[in-house]
């Protein structure tokens, strides 16, 4: 997912967002919620990872401001207010989970890979396509049963694809979902990624269009069309 972290210790921002990294997310990170609320008006996110002693607007009244917007985005609050009632007016002004600090490095991905399922509206961190399954938690993949050997970039292609199935997507689309603010991604490096994603599943009956000056698309497996 495309996250946004929103902590005004850089220390505890870099390490939150190394790890998320790691475990193939998009991150950017801001110091403050006025910040925040600037990247939020420019790019779209999937994600706030959001402290609540922030300096200026706190993140409570960040959060209560999101949602009088109708803005959705899921929130996971990370913070080190621990009472029972900082919890409960957390959860009461809009956030999605509550994390107190410290916390361990697992129990920060397990919750971010809950909020994904949920945002995805999926139950499993597994995808299915035909012969190809993709575990986002475990950051594996097989095909037709084997393990599948899939780079950073082909990975996190592979996966914005899947997650727009049967629909089209622009280049242009996928270098913003993947990048972040210090990052570029060039067409004709998404379109080198592609063609190595297009070796590696072709053999197997999984077929990414190329639907020329527009994009690509995932096309329904052949299972998936006999169900239908």
């Amino acid at each position: 997912m495309r996250v946004l972290v929103v902590e005004d210790d850089p220390l505890l921002a870099d390490g939150i967002s190394q790890l998320m990294r790691a475990s193939g997310h998009n991150v950017d990170y801001v110091m403050s919620a006025e910040l925040a609320a600037i990247a939020l008006s420019r790019e779209a996110f999937d994600l706030i990872l959001l402290d609540v002693g922030l300096p200026g607007m706190s993140g409570f009244e960040f959060l209560k401001k999101l949602r009088q917007d109708k803005n959705q985005i899921a929130v996971l609050v990370v913070t080190a207010r621990d009472a029972l009632n900082e919890k409960v007016n957390g959860l009461n002004l809009g956030a999605d989970d509550y994390l107190t600090k410290p916390f361990a490095s697992e129990e920060l991905l397990a919750r971010v890979a809950a909020l994904t399922r949920r945002v995805k509206g999926r139950a499993s961190s597994k995808q299915e396509h035909g012969p190809l399954v993709l575990d986002e938690q475990a950051h594996r993949a097989w095909l037709n049963g084997k393990p599948l050997d899939l780079p950073s970039r082909e990975w996190a292609i592979l996966l914005f694809l899947l997650d727009n199935i049967d629909r089209v997507v622009s280049k242009e689309r996928i270098a913003r979902a993947l990048c972040n603010w210090g990052q570029d991604m060039s067409g004709k490096a998404i379109e080198v990624y592609v063609s190595r994603l297009r070796n590696k599943l072709e053999p197997a009956g999984i077929f990414i269009r190329v639907v020329r000056g527009i994009g690509y698309m995932l096309e329904e497996s052949c299972d998936q069309r006999q169900l239908t």
